[in-house]
């Protein structure tokens, strides 16, 4: 197959960002999987280049503490699986992560470069499904039921927005092309307002996909923002409201 060249929509991209508006009111936060199993080099099961993990969390933390100030509710939901006699982790009922599981040799892995197991990935009890510390704070709301790549599947996601009344919502984490870009297609065809932090995004399948993630996202289903953008955004309606 050919190389593809990245279609050119920077125009179409620039007039969406002017249409945007953010009312902090009606925002909600959510982080995906941001917890240890992808981004504390300790103990992740599917880690996330090192140098992706420091830039996500150092990015996200900046974005939660803005966002804490205006009081945009901040929403975690972390992949968590059990142990299920005769099957081992949840996740091996899936027929592609068991075959994966199967078909992982030393050098050929899910997650090029580094070592990573399906099997073990985010067992119950097991340190990698604990949210990174620098990243939670009370007050914050936790979902640790997530099983499969969408944060609404299996979930109450959409009960808790409903009940802040979210029409935003502003995503980042792990992965750009799976749990991020799943997630961003149920909000589209819920109707919310879709936004993703290109700052706070990383996917561990390698920086192909990444991309691949964002333009999906920017083209299709919503807003990819910097951080820098989206406080500029939040900071015009909250000026707004007390003008």
């Amino acid at each position: 197959m050919k190389p593809v060249d990245i279609v050119e929509r920077t125009s179409l991209v620039a007039g969406l960002y002017r249409q945007l508006e953010l009312k902090p009111a009606e925002t909600a936060i959510v982080t995906i999987d941001m917890h240890r199993g992808h981004l504390d080099m300790d103990v992740a099961t599917m880690p996330a280049k090192p140098e992706d993990a420091k830039r996500v969390i150092g990015n996200a933390k900046q974005v939660l503490d803005f966002s804490r100030r205006l009081k945009i509710p901040v929403i975690h939901v972390v992949l968590v699986y059990r142990r299920i006699p005769g099957i081992g982790s949840e996740g091996m009922a899936s027929p592609f992560w068991k075959a994966m599981h199967s078909a992982q040799g030393e050098t050929d892995r899910l997650t090029p470069g580094r070592k990573s197991t399906v099997r073990e990935h985010n067992v119950e009890g097991s340190p990698g499904t604990e949210i990174i510390a620098e990243l939670h704070r009370d007050g914050d709301y936790v979902i640790n039921n997530k099983k499969r790549l969408d944060c609404f599947y299996g979930t109450d996601l959409r009960q808790l927005l409903q009940t802040l009344g979210a029409k935003n919502l502003v995503l980042m984490g792990i992965n750009t092309n799976t749990c991020v870009l799943n997630t961003s297609f149920t909000a589209f065809n819920y109707d919310y307002r879709v936004v993703v932090l290109s700052d706070c995004v990383a996917s561990m399948y390698g920086d192909d996909l990444h991309v691949l993630g964002l333009q999906n996202v920017a083209r299709c289903l919503g807003w990819v923002l910097s951080n820098e953008q989206l406080f500029e955004k939040l900071k015009e309606t909250s000026d707004a409201v007390h003008a």
